[in-house]
């Protein structure tokens, strides 16, 4: 099996590399990355590029056809991946997140790749309140990078496949170790104040709904996608990845690190402008059709993994919001203040 990788040296990348190496040995692994964090690493010593077969670098809006030749699978995780990068490149985020994929996925059509797997986000639900949203109910996604997600799934169900199976995983809030870590992402973010200050600063009013995903498991509905089979939900599926235990309100998440961080206090922003971003998700229908690859980590174990990562490349910055490569708006910021990086988000000549 020949897998290409799009967007592999990320925050998600990593921990799919290391997992498609370890349940399919034998399977060729292609990772094709611009490289903008490239020089984020925060653990291990080896870089999870090793795990590949080849590492390919250019630009997703770029992707050459010749490199699917003989791709049995895409796993496409390259994006423009959060709000405030979203907010301020909205153009660029268009561009990368719905133009460059549509365009992969008929270059895959054209290939014949039999499975083109598309990471996509909860957070089309935007401001859906209390009610738990399933695939079929409306979306109201809120930000640029929301709207990308949305409009890409549209571009898909309009395409030819070809015969290509296509899934689009509507994947729940990331958390927990990579080996490029991201603290721009809300459990992440408290696992770092509660180790770093003993408090865990709330920026909203603590009371909208997320759903968490391990990145392991993300790795996991990655690994049923790539293999899916067309019985499973048809030859264009759009499903909800997560579980229904792991849906929480945020300050529930900031008491759940404090806990497992005695000592650690928690303070709530109660005079924040209310976050139009709540929405709970039902995962039903990834539970009936992916019952073999359902999430095993728990809350519990996404903060240790992330407690145990830190302290194990000795991180105490407090003042980490600021970092030039553990947030990734701050990463591409410097990039471009460097001269290194255009406001098109490509690298200069």
């Amino acid at each position: 099996m020949r897998v290409l990788i799009t967007g592999n040296m990320g925050y998600v990348g990593p921990v799919v590399v290391g997992h498609l190496r370890q349940r399919h040995p034998n399977a060729e692994l292609i990772g094709y990355d611009s490289g903008l964090f490239a020089g984020c690493l925060t653990a291990g010593s080896r870089a999870p590029e090793t795990l590949l077969n080849r590492q390919h670098f250019g630009d997703v809006r770029d992707l050459p056809a010749e490199l699917l030749t003989g791709v049995d699978a895409v796993v496409h995780l390259a994006a423009v991946s959060n709000d405030p990068i979203g907010d301020r490149f909205e153009a660029v985020t268009d561009a990368i997140n719905r133009h460059a994929s549509l365009r992969l996925a008929s270059l895959a059509a054209a290939s014949r790749v039999r499975h083109f797997v598309y990471a996509s986000s909860c957070s089309v639900y935007g401001a859906a309140g209390a009610q738990a949203r399933r695939e079929s109910d409306a979306i109201n996604p809120l930000t640029a990078y929301a709207r990308s997600k949305v409009m890409t799934e549209q571009g898909l169900r309009q395409m030819n496949p070809n015969g290509m199976t296509i899934t689009c995983l509507r994947f729940a809030t990331a958390c927990g170790m990579s080996a490029r870590l991201r603290l721009d992402l809300v459990l992440n973010d408290f696992a770092a104040c509660a180790l770093t200050s003993g408090t865990i600063t709330v920026l909203s009013d603590g009371t909208p709904w997320r759903p968490l995903i391990d990145g392991r498991d993300m790795a996991r509905a990655i690994e049923w996608a790539i293999v899916r089979k067309e019985a499973d939900g048809g030859r264009m599926l759009v499903i909800n990845v997560g579980s229904d235990e792991r849906n929480h309100q945020v300050r529930e998440l900031a008491e759940a690190v404090a806990a497992a961080l005695p000592g650690t206090s928690v303070s709530i922003n109660r005079a924040a402008p209310p976050d139009g971003r709540s929405y709970r998700v039902d995962f039903s229908l990834f539970r009936e059709l992916a019952p073999d690859h359902q999430p095993l980590y728990s809350l519990g174990d996404s903060i240790s993994s992330l407690v145990s990562g830190l302290r194990g490349i000795d991180f105490d910055d407090a003042d980490f919001r600021r970092s030039a490569s553990l947030i990734r708006l701050n990463a591409l910021s410097s990039l471009i203040e460097q001269g290194s990086l255009g406001a098109d988000l490509r690298w200069c000549a």
